[in-house]
């Protein structure tokens, strides 16, 4: 089912049972839309007892600087490959607005936000948790894929209280060309440095998803959803 809101994205949404109790927004990567990752939807052991809708929203059109100006679906502009030097931040922020948006969607909705949780993969994982952390509401959990974290330089500043202790499930490939594994630990010790409840996984692959990841991601979402 795609559902489109006024002031919200449009959205590729999937419920695993009727009266859902609890929502997942799935962010994906830049240049992909929110169908990359429906079918993770059913390849999540998820507890039986649990009814969850998974959100994933299209993030809006842009030119990418780092892609010669090629228009593509991305939650913000990179313009180096250094993702730490000069950062798009209006429209990091944006997206967070958006994000946020949703968030307050699935609560009108009825779904309570200690159980919603944040998802992403790439740019989707960054937003994940720039939005995340700095959300007012308090989520029960963000996953963060093969990213790092955005205007980490802000984050002290605007930790938002009510997510302190929002449990994180980080996961990144050893061998991601995309984005190297050292930006991915920088992000790590610094969400640590902050007392995040964080796992951490590596594994053998580049920049992508792998089964074990999937399985991984499964134990934790069953101990945060049961």
């Amino acid at each position: 089912m795609i559902t489109e809101t006024a002031n919200c994205l449009p959205a590729v949404e999937i419920e695993t049972r009727p009266c859902p109790t609890h929502t997942i927004v799935w962010l994906h990567g830049l240049g992909a839309d929110g169908n990359d990752f429906v079918p993770i939807a059913n390849e999540l052991e998820l507890l039986p007892e649990t009814s969850i809708r998974f959100v994933f929203p299209h993030a809006p059109e842009r030119p990418i600087s780092i892609n010669n100006g090629y228009i593509m679906r991305a939650w913000y502009d990179i313009y180096h490959a250094d993702f730490n030097s000069h950062q798009d931040e209006s429209g990091i922020r944006d997206s967070q607005k958006a994000i946020d948006a949703l968030i307050e969607r699935e609560i009108q909705r009825g779904i309570p936000s200690k159980h919603i949780l944040l998802a992403g993969f790439s740019q989707g994982g960054a937003m994940a948790l720039q939005a995340g952390l700095r959300q007012t509401n308090p989520l029960a959990g963000i996953i963060a894929l093969s990213c790092y974290l955005p205007l980490a330089e802000t984050l002290t500043a605007e930790i938002s209280a009510a997510n302190a202790s929002t449990q994180i499930f980080m996961a990144h490939g050893i061998y991601d060309a995309v984005i190297p594994l050292t930006h991915a630990i920088a992000s790590r010790e610094k969400l640590l440095a902050a007392n995040y409840p964080l796992e951490w996984h590596e594994y053998p692959i580049m920049h992508n998803v792998c089964e074990q990841e999937i399985v991984d991601v499964s134990y934790w979402l069953q101990r945060i959803t049961g």
